[in-house]
């Protein structure tokens, strides 16, 4: 396993009990399923089958990984682990005046205990560092929202479903 928080000076996800390695295809099918699992509320209110939901699914996360592959050509594409499991995805990409969050997203059982906190507090320090600011896509109606508002980040561009979220470097 990659010792990436430290190395990236991740220190409060470090503290929290995170680790993070680097994907590979033996990963798609738990990539997959973090995938669906974000999906699942909204597709509980189709009348699919589960077999529909799960071709569906499983369509819409092959368009999604490679439009993501072709378009972000040199992001670090983590899973995230917490004491030994696998728990979510960390897609993130360090452009010459921004890092892009590509896509994070961790497991139901893993939200909402203060991992995405700790995590987005180190990778906008991180950014801060080299004078950066930080920007991600947030579907408008994710309860994420608060929380990147929370940690400073505006709404730079309506995107339609998303809104580019854009956090500033600070000013050292």
């Amino acid at each position: 396993m990659t010792d990436f928080p430290r190395a990236a000076g991740w220190m409060r996800a470090a503290g929290a009990g995170l680790a993070f390695r680097m994907a590979t295809d033996a990963d798609l099918p738990f990539l997959s399923a973090v995938y669906a699992s974000a999906r699942a509320e909204e597709l509980a209110a189709t009348s699919w089958s589960a077999g529909q939901k799960t071709a569906f699914l499983d369509m819409q996360f092959q368009a999604q990984h490679a439009h993501y592959q072709k378009y972000y050509p040199n992001a670090d594409w983590l899973v995230m682990t917490h004491e030994g499991s696998d728990i979510g995805r960390l897609y993130i990409e360090r452009w010459p005046r921004e890092h892009r969050i590509i896509d994070i997203t961790f497991l139901p059982a893993f939200r909402r205990k203060g991992l995405g906190s700790v995590l987005l507090s180190d990778l906008i320090d991180e950014a801060d560092a080299v004078g950066k600011g930080v920007s991600i896509h947030v579907e408008k109606h994710n309860p994420a929202m608060r929380l990147y508002l929370r940690l400073g980040f505006t709404v730079a561009e309506d995107k339609g479903v998303y809104d580019l979220m854009l956090r500033a470097a600070s000013s050292l």
